[in-house]
C-alpha cells in the first residue's frame, strides 16, 4: 500500500547532459514515507544518473533535488552522506583487501567525532564509541546472515557475498533514504531470493523509504509500491505495478510487445 506521508525526497525537472548526450531530460520523482520506488527502463535509460545525481556524483545541468524539503542539489557527496542518503553501486565499491566486518566499520565514519588527544590514548569515552560502532556493526551482520564471512577478506568472497556486504556497509551508516543500484545483479535464483528477502526487512523492520533499480521485473512487480519508467533519459510513466504492467508506452519501449 502506498504510503500517503510526507515527500522525502524530491528531483524536479532534471536535466543531465554529457557533450551531446542527453542522459536527462526533464526527469521529475518523488521518493515518499513508507514505500519502495522502483526505476526502470532499458539500459541507458538514466536510472543510475539518477542515483548519481542524488549523491553528488554528477550535477544536474538544471532542476533542483530535495531532501526533507531541503536544497541539496550542489552539496558535496559527503555532505549529502552526512543527511541520510546512502547507497549501494551497480559494480561493487568495497575495500577488497578488508574483511567483511573491516569495510562495515570503515562506512561507519560519518558517525565518528574524533578527538586527537583520547583517540591517541583510547581509553574511557573513546573505547565506549568503539564499543557501540561495533555493536551496529555486529547487528547488521546479524540481520543480513553475514556471520560466517565476517572475518573473511572481502576480494576473496564470491559476487552474491559482496553484494550482501554492500548492502551492509549502506545500512552502517543508518540511512534515511536507501538507494539500491542493481542489487540483484549477477546473482543467482536462490541469491536473489535472499536479497529480495533482506530488501523488504528493511523497508519493513527498519521503516527506511527505498530507491530501486532492477531489472528483473518479477521481483519490481512483487515488491514495489510505485514505479517509474525511463526511457532515452525522459519519464514515460509513473504508477502503480498493476498500471504500469498495463501501460502500453511502458510495454512497448521496455516490457515487450507481448507483455
Amino acid at each position: 500500500m502506498i504510503s500517503e506521508d510526507k515527500t522525502k525526497l524530491k528531483l524536479d525537472d532534471l536535466y543531465l547532459s554529457f557533450g551531446g548526450l542527453e542522459a536527462l531530460s526533464g526527469v521529475s520523482v518523488d521518493v515518499r514515507e513508507g514505500e519502495i520506488l522502483a526505476i526502470i527502463g532499458p539500459n541507458g535509460a538514466g536510472k543510475t544518473c539518477i542515483l548519481n545525481c542524488i549523491n553528488g556524483f554528477y550535477r544536474p545541468q538544471k532542476g533542483d533535488i530535495f531532501f526533507n524539503d531541503k536544497a541539496i542539489t550542489k552539496l558535496a557527496s559527503y555532505k549529502i552522506a552526512e543527511l541520510g542518503i546512502s547507497r549501494t553501486f551497480q559494480n561493487i565499491q568495497l575495500y577488497t583487501g578488508l574483511t567483511t566486518l573491516d569495510n562495515l566499520m570503515a562506512a561507519r565514519h560519518i558517525h565518528m567525532k574524533p578527538n586527537l588527544l583520547t583517540g591517541a590514548i583510547y581509553f574511557g569515552w573513546e573505547h565506549a564509541k568503539e564499543i557501540q560502532h561495533r555493536r551496529v556493526v555486529e547487528d547488521i551482520i546479524d540481520f543480513l546472515e553475514m556471520e560466517p564471512i565476517r572475518d573473511k577478506v572481502v576480494g576473496s568472497l564470491p559476487y552474491g557475498q559482496r553484494k550482501r556486504v554492500d548492502l551492509g556497509r549502506a545500512l552502517a551508516l543508518e540511512p534515511k533514504v536507501l538507494l539500491l543500484d542493481e542489487p540483484m545483479a549477477g546473482m543467482n535464483v536462490e541469491e536473489k531470493e535472499d536479497m529480495a528477502r533482506f530488501i523488504i526487512d528493511i523497508f519493513e523492520l527498519r521503516k527506511i523509504p527505498i530507491v530501486l533499480i532492477e531489472h528483473d521485473m518479477g521481483v519490481v512487480m512483487d515488491i514495489a509500491d510505485r514505479i517509474a519508467v525511463l526511457d532515452f533519459g525522459r519519464k514515460i510513466a509513473e504508477g502503480t505495478p498493476d498500471e504500469i504492467k498495463a501501460d502500453a508506452g511502458v510495454i512497448k519501449a521496455y516490457l515487450g510487445e507481448e507483455a
